[in-house]
């Protein structure tokens, strides 16, 4: 069992703004559309619209659903949905049994209010009794439960902070979901409709059950987060310690050590099971024992339970399925991702803006490729960079840098030629956006090697930007690779319109499973789930 300090920063605290003092449309109550359904294929019993409407009046919590609530009892003639002549269906059960299991594992939104819900059904399981068409009490758990799936569905399927999406400074369009189809689907097929319905991304699922292996292990090993590793020196292979046996110990557990050895000397398979472990936390794969490495190992379960409550909320704002070809970029791993028909056919090194010239999270459609292209100084740069240099060292700093200037007073505009020391390299790939930001080649290799790769104005290098070219090209014949290479080298510059659409997202998210089936995690570059914590968590 969760000890009680981890489970509190684990509650859920944003509440979502009701509406409150509609007034009924005239007639509200009284239309029914009997055109959608066959009456052969619903319960029974029916209740009177205008209870209905009588009860949303009176539950505010369930005002951002009201007209949803309403459409979906209109379509069904007002006919229940989960009690029958024989009391609770089953899709009552599986309804509150889903529910029950995520508080379970730490995932309790104090703004859902499940438990109002929990006591009608129990209530009315105690009673054991058929359906009484005189109680009322029915009546109320009917509705409450349809307000309540819709209300669950919405936050736990569609996210919680919709409203503060600019504050987070996530501008990517959020997913739409249909809750009345899929409440109409577990109407139908009670086994099966939440299994294969559930209308998140795969990864959601991923993190949702690491997040039930991390929460099994804390209530296996209740003094694990007590115990830490002190850490004086580097360890690596051929070292013997103290520390090296605790090691050992912390990575058997988080299952990247697969050995029985307990010894406190460094061999080869703990090499290995370190490497995989950097791997994993974005650090250098150098099998040492080193203060980054021990940092992470030392953290508690606590924090990256939370960090994946983070990225599962971020996950829910995001398409359930992508079965095109598109472009990811996620900022805090340092990489982007090629992607073709939904799945991973490659990825490599970026490098993005710094803290302060921070990456925007968005996404737009790649349109242009550029061969050889002209780098127009942004005006930041022009002011603090490029104009001193110009006012100290004149035509002379123009040459140094290949760059040509036009304009005079305050209408100076500079821009660099191409050519193999051009700022942006020789190709950038174009998806207009408010933000001015794209993809390009860099002289400047070595970057890339670094671990933590935040060095950009905001704009996004490219360790491998030919074979960049080659992949959004490669369904064009004519653009062969030796094209495709002369036009990088041509300092000349020359557009090519993409002809099939790909979408490009520059994402943010800390923790993921791979495609190794690995659980990721990476620092917060930005802040931003500081920000989306002080949403979910709040103090």
């Amino acid at each position: 069992m969760l000890k009680k300090t981890v489970l509190p920063i684990l509650l859920v605290a944003l509440a979502v703004a009701c509406q409150q003092g509609q007034k009924r449309p005239k007639g509200e109550g009284i239309n029914r559309d009997t055109t959608h359904y066959t009456k052969e294929e619903y319960i029974a019993e029916a209740m009177d619209s205008n209870l209905v409407v009588a009860f949303l009046d009176h539950h505010a919590e369930f005002a951002p659903y009201r007209e949803s609530i309403l459409d979906f009892y209109r379509k069904r003639d007002f006919h229940f949905a989960w009690i029958d002549s024989a009391g609770l269906t089953e899709q009552a059960g599986g309804f509150m049994n889903m529910m029950r299991q995520d508080e379970a594992t730490g995932i309790r939104d104090s703004s859902l209010d499940k438990s109002a819900a929990l006591r009608l059904y129990d209530s009315l399981s105690a009673e054991g009794s058929e359906f009484n068409r005189k109680d009322s009490l029915y009546r109320i758990t009917e509705i409450s439960l349809t307000g309540q799936f819709f209300d669950y569905a919405q936050k736990t399927w569609g996210g919680m902070t919709s409203d503060n999406s600019k504050d987070l400074e996530w501008f990517i369009p959020r997913k739409k979901i249909n809750v009345s189809s899929l409440l109409d689907s577990v109407i139908r097929y009670p086994k099966t409709a939440i299994a294969t319905n559930e209308p998140v991304n795969r990864q959601y699922k991923l993190l949702r059950d690491e997040l039930q292996r991390l929460a099994k292990l804390a209530k296996d090993n209740p003094v694990l987060d007590s115990i830490r590793i002190e850490k004086k020196k580097t360890y690596k292979s051929g070292d013997s310690s103290n520390v090296i046996a605790a090691v050992k110990k912390r990575l058997r557990m988080y299952g990247d050590f697969k050995d029985s050895d307990t010894s406190s000397r460094f061999t080869p398979q703990l090499d290995s099971a370190l490497r995989n472990f950097q791997a994993r936390f974005g650090q250098k794969e150098d099998g040492i024992i080193r203060e980054s490495t021990v940092a992470a190992l030392n953290r508690p379960l606590e924090h990256y339970m939370q960090q994946i409550l983070l990225n599962m909320e971020r996950i829910r704002w995001v398409p359930v399925e992508v079965n095109t070809d598109y472009l990811l970029v996620n900022i805090p791993e340092f990489r982007l991702h090629a992607y073709e028909d939904g799945k991973l056919a490659w990825s490599c090194n970026v490098v993005v803006g710094t803290q302060g010239n921070s990456t925007v999270i968005f996404s737009k459609d790649l349109k242009y490729v550029v061969f050889s292209p002209y780098w127009n100084v942004p005006p930041g740069i022009l002011r603090k960079e490029v104009l001193p240099g110009i006012r100290k060292s004149g035509k002379a700093y123009l040459a140094r840098h290949n760059m040509e200037m036009s304009g005079s007073g305050n209408s100076i505009s500079v821009r660099q030629k191409p050519g193999p020391s051009n700022s942006l390299g020789k190709v950038k790939f174009l998806f207009p956006n408010e933000y001015n930001i794209y993809l390009h080649d860099t002289p400047s290799k070595g970057l890339f090697n670094e671990t933590k790769r935040s060095f950009s104005h905001g704009c996004i290098r490219v360790s491998e930007p030919k074979k960049l070219a080659e992949w959004v090209l490669r369904k064009d014949s004519s653009w062969t690779t030796a094209k495709i290479d002369a036009a990088m080298n041509a300092n000349k510059e020359k557009y090519v319109t993409v002809k099939e659409k790909i979408p490009v997202f520059i994402g943010y998210f800390t923790a993921w499973v791979d495609s190794q089936g690995r659980l990721n995690f990476r620092d917060d570059v930005y802040g931003h789930d500081k920000k989306l914590a002080a949403l979910l968590f709040g103090k």
